[in-house]
């Protein structure tokens, strides 16, 4: 009895170590990160059915900016989108219709939307405007009635045969609209025992200076060193970007999150290799010789696609494209590589082979494998950045040299 219960007692012990034994390996091809760089960011947000993303990624961008000074704020630090959308949403009416509708309204917006309302409007803490009023009933922001009667109004001001119009009248009624959405943009308002402004916010206690933030690209139809207009319609502001080699560019991304700074990532997103809803690698952004089909829906089904069925090949990590200036240049020529997206780059890990890639901050939710952050290649950064709004501070000096700044 006693051998029994002593051999019983040795099978419970090695139970556990045979169950572990027979555990799943990794599929080989799949990728396996390790964390090299990890700078500071707040809570994953998700954007819903909104194409906000340039808010909220701007916005995310910034919040790393104040942590990067303050880390005591980390834990309870989030900026109001409704606040920057709102005010973003009028300035662009005003353009839309000054321009008789030759600028364009929509949804989308770029980081400069970000930077010009901290330096015009300030900013102001999640939680002192209403959530909006959505189908759902819930704090998300859904568009799908929202915004459509919203565009159709303004384009009927914009293309009016008129021959006078009255702007405080169209703007007050468009004002109305927005304030029924997104509540009204408080003008003061008490945060942690303090009354604040919205500027005052900014610059007392997120202490933050519009003038440090640049916008950063790479394109040869304009010369390096110099600064232009980036032709795309949500650069509505017609916001200027300086102009680096595609290798300096990518060496000012890298040296920046190495040396503990983030940056906002304005790219292309409906790409073959951006996703993976299915397979192996989901999450993962790369530059693959294979092709995949495109996806539609939502923000984030727009992007990634809808069908759960789908059947994507994947591609081993060491399968990807060598990037050129030329095929960026190309890729933007021909409208393969187009503004799709707002994120923010804040680390850097490596795969099972030492490949090194960036790592992403998202605003669709804790989606996929890592709750809502990804993973993107060198390769595709260096391929699909639009542009980047970074710290002056981060560029290195001899780039901030040669630019000037």
């Amino acid at each position: 009895m006693k051998k029994l219960i002593v051999f019983a007692a040795v099978a419970m012990l090695v139970l556990p170590v045979a169950a572990k034994s027979k555990k799943k390996e990794a599929p080989k091809d799949s990728l396996i990160f390790t964390t090299v760089v990890e700078n500071p960011v707040t809570s994953i947000k998700n954007q819903n059915s909104s194409g906000t993303c340039w808010a909220y990624s701007s916005l995310a961008f910034l919040e790393s900016e104040v942590i990067k000074k303050h880390p005591e704020m980390k834990d309870d630090l989030d900026l109001c989108e409704s606040f920057l959308v709102s005010k973003t949403y009028v300035d662009r009416a005003d353009k839309h219709v000054r321009t008789h509708g030759d600028a364009s309204f929509s949804q989308g917006g770029s980081f400069e939307d970000a930077i010009h309302c901290m330096r015009v409007n300030g900013l102001v803490p999640e939680g002192v405007m209403p959530y909006p009023i959505t189908e759902y009933g819930d704090s998300l922001f859904n568009f799908g009635f929202f915004f459509p009667p919203m565009e159709a109004y303004l384009k009927s001001v914009a293309t009016s045969s008129s021959k006078k119009i009255y702007p405080q009248a169209w703007k007050s009624a468009h004002q109305a609209m927005l304030d029924g959405y997104f509540g009204k943009c408080p003008t003061e308002f008490e945060y942690k025992g303090k009354r604040y402004t919205p500027q005052s916010f900014v610059k007392d206690y997120l202490t933050l200076d519009p003038n440090d933030y640049v916008s950063l690209t790479s394109y040869t139809h304009h010369p390096f060193y110099t600064s232009f207009i980036l032709e795309i319609q949500d650069n509505w502001r017609w916001a200027s970007s300086y102009n680096l080699p595609m290798e300096e560019l990518s060496r000012v991304m890298y040296e920046a999150v190495k040396n503990g700074w983030t940056f906002a990532w304005g790219a292309d997103v409906s790409e073959d290799g951006f996703s993976r809803r299915t397979g192996k690698n989901k999450s993962v952004a790369m530059v693959p010789d294979t092709k995949f089909k495109a996806g539609v829906g939502s923000d984030q089904a727009r992007w990634t696609g809808e069908k759960a069925s789908e059947k994507v090949e994947i591609v081993s990590a060491n399968a990807e494209k060598t990037i050129t200036q030329e095929m960026r240049q190309q890729a933007y020529d021909n409208w393969e590589t187009t503004d799709d997206h707002g994120m923010q780059i804040y680390g850097i890990a490596k795969d099972q082979w030492g490949k090194e890639y960036f790592m992403m901050k998202n605003s669709w939710g804790e989606s996929g494998p890592y709750k809502g952050f990804w993973y993107v290649s060198q390769a595709y950064a260096a391929y699909k950045t639009m542009n980047i709004v970074i710290n002056k501070n981060a560029i290195p000096a001899d780039i901030r040299q040669k630019l000037g700044i």
